[in-house]
């Protein structure tokens, strides 16, 4: 019997914790799910006679190092920060390992060792990246096949609550996956290709370069700029486009408010501040004004004129709502202001038990096909899943199954790879593709001739 190791039990962890153990019997393996807190996996395997749990420090490297050895394979949903420590202890042992996470430089630099070593290490394996890779390779083939020249893509993604749910909260959001993702979304800048023309944008200015998508039977969403999308154009065979944008989808609303947090510097998780825990809300958030300003007036109004916004606007009354202007205490045992806005979303967007969440996955492709007298289409792909109310969620369904279903096929011997790989190439799109549509992930398609 074969052995696999998952490491992490959050919010994504559920649905790939029973897809793994539904399939053990017939695959024939044992499934142990490792967390730092043994009580979240002890709930997820639920006692199920195929799983066990364990207490996993993903902190300390010789510790992790020897416990992999004792697998067959790894299946990481450890937060990306972890990933080239996990992808390190993995080629150590000469375990192979599945990721959702994107693949990191550092990790990439495992790329000759684990290729000489015969392991594979298989990243961006979840919804995105994951599915939405996958789905535009597949796409982009097809297109190629028939002899398009594809001029522009554009690929957007997100999780946010279902449209009867959407006002669940004033921010039209639900926390369905790692909070530190949320408040650092921005971290890393983002650029891409508009127009053939190259477009950079500063993590202070993501929240502000929203842009309107329509999804079908959704609505009008905004649309900010996700990551380097430039970094896609070889792997996912763009070389003529001359528009190429990975974007991220949320309701209205957001993008306003979240600009403003981010302009007040709170996503920081470098400053360190002493007794943050007993702070007020209002003592942090007072912590990042300038040191010049009078404080003769109330703070949400000298915040208000700070950032040049009505008083009474929608982002004010936002932050009024999250409580930054409270005398609440912080709490918790974090040191930066990213930890404690972390916690504040875990305690604010939750969403409730009676409420479902949703994924969007949307695909924008123009085409010209020079052997039909340049005749031009746009082909919009689009993949909606709605989520179970009080059950598993649409993002831990999503994310789950392209991780699970190639943890299989490499125990199954049915994935032959070895070295870091992306699921851009074929011989991994190709099986998994077909594995997600027997499990009901299909997209509808739309094409229009231009």
């Amino acid at each position: 019997m074969k052995k696999i190791l998952l490491l992490g039990a959050g919010r994504t962890a559920p649905f790939l914790v029973r897809y793994l153990l539904d399939h053990a019997s017939r695959d024939d393996y044992h499934l142990t799910v490792g967390d730092r807190d043994r009580s979240q996996a002890v709930a997820l395997v639920g006692g199920h006679p195929a799983g066990e749990a364990i207490t996993v420090d993903a902190g300390d490297a010789s510790g992790l190092s020897s416990l992999v050895g004792d697998f067959d394979l790894v299946v990481s949903l450890m937060p990306p920060v972890l990933q080239p420590r996990v992808a390190r202890a993995c080629l150590a042992a000469r375990v192979s390992m599945v990721s959702a996470s994107y693949l990191d430089d550092e990790t990439r630099q495992l790329d000759t060792e684990a290729s000489d070593h015969g392991v594979a290490i298989l990243t961006e394996l979840g919804l995105d990246p994951g599915i939405d890779l996958m789905s535009a390779m597949e796409l982009i083939q097809r297109l190629h096949d028939a002899g398009a020249v594809i001029e522009g893509f554009e690929s957007y993604g997100g999780g946010v609550p279902a449209p009867e749910s959407a006002d669940c909260n004033p921010l039209r959001y639900g926390l369905t996956w790692n909070p530190r993702n949320v408040v650092m979304a921005a971290h890393d800048g983002a650029q891409f290709l508009h127009g053939d023309r190259l477009r950079i944008v500063p993590w202070h200015r993501i929240f502000k370069a929203t842009w309107p998508i329509e999804i079908a039977g959704v609505g009008t969403l905004d649309a900010y700029p996700n990551r380097d999308s430039l970094s896609y154009r070889r792997s996912l065979e763009l070389d003529e486009v001359t528009t190429l944008v990975r974007g991220t989808l949320r309701y209205p609303g957001w993008c306003e408010t979240w600009h403003q947090v981010v302009r007040l510097g709170l996503p920081n998780e470098t400053v360190v501040i002493p007794n943050m825990p007993e702070m007020a809300w209002s003592d942090l958030v007072e912590a990042f004004m300038p040191a010049h300003d009078p404080a003769d007036e109330p703070l949400d109004v000298r915040v208000a004129n700070l950032l040049d916004l009505d008083p009474n606007g929608l982002a004010m009354n936002n932050l009024r709502w999250l409580g930054l202007f409270s005398s609440t205490k912080i709490g918790g045992n974090g040191n930066t202001a990213a930890q404690a806005m972390s916690q504040l979303l875990q305690e604010k967007l939750a969403l409730p038990a009676t409420e479902r969440d949703m994924v969007i996955l949307h695909h924008i492709l123009k085409v010209r096909y020079p052997g039909e007298e340049n005749r031009r289409e746009t082909i919009r792909s689009t993949l909606v899943e709605l989520g179970e109310a009080g059950g598993i969620t649409s993002m831990s369904r999503t994310v789950g199954l392209p991780t699970g279903i190639a943890a299989r096929l490499l125990l199954r011997g049915e994935l032959t790879v070895t070295g870091c790989a992306l699921p851009v190439e074929r011989r991994i799109y190709k099986p998994l593709l077909r594995e997600l549509e027997v499990e009901g992930i299909r997209f509808a398609e739309q094409v229009t001739v231009t």
